[in-house]
């Protein structure tokens, strides 16, 4: 089995934050992982941090903050439903953000290398649409 990398990157009308993202995305099954996988990189050494639901208030409100505006932030988020996930990275100045399957990524039938980027399109576009998501661009490479 070869070495994939998949990402969706995202990019809106307007600045976006965390907790209006996960909101929009919990429309259609989507939630924070338990435990509460987050990162702020304020020291580019991408450290990812983790801690239970009940803090997901104070997590959102770290993310969101002012101060990390210039800063990658990121959450990983689950689908209950469809037993996937993965990472939601929001870039500096928050117009445009990125998912990455990492957490039992989706394939496409019969392979067993590519990731079924239609299913993750199919879940994540519509309720973007609604926090004005102007386009988006995705890929499957193999290395």
């Amino acid at each position: 089995m070869s070495s994939r990398t998949a990402d969706i990157d995202f990019t809106f009308t307007r600045e976006l934050t965390v907790r209006t993202t996960i909101g929009a995305l919990a429309t259609t099954g989507w939630a924070l992982e338990e435990p509460l996988s987050y990162m702020v990189n304020d020291d580019d050494l991408y450290d990812w941090q983790s801690t239970t639901r009940e803090h997901t208030r104070d997590v959102v409100a770290v993310l969101d903050a002012p101060r990390h505006a210039k800063h990658h932030v990121a959450v990983c988020i689950y689908h209950e439903e469809a037993s996937t996930g993965g990472q939601l990275l929001f870039f500096p100045g928050r117009l445009t953000c990125s998912f990455i399957p990492t957490i039992n990524r989706r394939r496409l039938p019969d392979s067993v290398d590519f990731t079924d980027l239609s299913w993750y399109l199919h879940t994540l576009v519509p309720p973007l649409l609604a926090v004005g998501l102007k386009s988006y661009e995705a890929c499957d490479i193999g290395h």
